[in-house]
């Protein structure tokens, strides 16, 4: 069995009726509309958040959800989906999960309409059953996963990002929807603060974790759907390039910072980057913080009683940070 089949047993039952559920929840009378969902729900990821929310849910209340729980995972799965195509068009990508996106099929303008029914729809499933705390969680992630997206590109341009600054990129930009996972699968069954908010830590920790890994993967030749070096071409300051560039010459700085602002195209100059990076113990130093956040993680977890829920978001955990894509 591998690891997503051993994470999902636990809640096989309420993953397989929360996939019709969303389905149901993205429906319209408008034609086009619903022949792009089908798209898109055909052709869906592993289904992390919404496996966080169940197994989150079920730990904290020995192993039942309610109708909250379901539609906190919709929401926060078309919320994802919606930020997902939006992502597309921005970056104009072609392929998503390899197969074509909306943008590549339908045109951007499409995709961009898509991409805000979907958020409404995720909003008004809230506001229509009085989810008004769920939604407090979904809003501030989605306020802050924009934040985290304009603070990288007006970072990029100068290219003078530190430590502290990266951290609240990720955390904005990608922690926040894990967290608010986690949070939202707390709330649906707990009146009790201080687990949401332990459940909310956890979930940014992993999100943190999770983050890391894929600037990882930007240094690695494996076939993991993204080419390697785009980081760089793209000028994403990612944390094994800002240690890097903390902890070499001057000299050594000027040509690295030279090197991805004017020939982040040239194939050979940014191989000569990743090697750098790679020699001045970027990968190594990126590498301990992402097993920091993961130790944190857990250290949150095993606050918790053993339980086969528990079990599962443990492996999660270490999944996150030993995935090969």
């Amino acid at each position: 069995m591998n690891i997503t089949s051993q994470i999902k047993k636990p809640i096989q039952q309420e993953m397989e009726l929360f996939e019709k559920k969303f389905y149901e929840s993205m429906t319209s009378k408008v034609a086009l509309l619903n022949r792009i969902t089908y798209y898109i729900v055909n052709r869906k990821g592993k289904q992390m958040r919404p496996m966080f929310v169940f197994l989150t849910a079920k730990m904290l209340s020995d192993g039942t959800v309610n109708e909250r729980t379901y539609r906190g995972a919709s929401v926060i799965e078309l919320i994802h989906t919606a930020t997902l195509v939006h992502d597309d068009v921005i970056d104009d990508s072609n392929r998503r999960r390899g197969f074509f996106s909306i943008n590549a099929l339908w045109k951007n303008k499409i995709a961009v309409l898509v991409g805000d029914y979907l958020l409404s729809k995720g909003l008004l499933l809230s506001i229509d059953n009085g989810d008004f705390d769920l939604l407090r969680i979904i809003s501030v992630a989605v306020r802050e996963m924009s934040e985290g997206e304009l603070l990288q590109i007006e970072k990029a341009r100068r290219l003078d990002i530190v430590e502290d600054v990266y951290y609240e990129i990720i955390r904005k930009k990608t922690a926040t929807l894990i967290a608010s996972c986690c949070a939202l699968g707390a709330k649906s069954v707990s009146e009790d603060d201080d687990k949401v908010e332990a459940m909310r830590k956890f979930g940014e920790l992993i999100g943190m974790a999770f983050q890391i890994k894929d600037d990882l993967f930007d240094y690695t030749d494996d076939a993991i759907g993204k080419p390697t070096g785009i980081d760089i071409k793209e000028q994403k300051m990612t944390l094994p390039l800002i240690y890097t560039l903390n902890n070499c010459s001057s000299s050594e700085k000027s040509w690295c910072i030279n090197s991805i602002k004017n020939h982040n195209k040239d194939k050979k100059r940014v191989k000569e980057v990743i090697q750098f990076v790679k020699d001045k113990n970027g990968l190594s130093y990126a590498e301990q913080k992402m097993e920091y956040f993961q130790q944190e993680a857990l250290k949150i977890l095993n606050g918790f009683p053993k339980s086969d829920y528990r079990e599962a978001l443990s492996l999660m955990v270490n999944y996150v940070i030993e995935r090969k894509k």
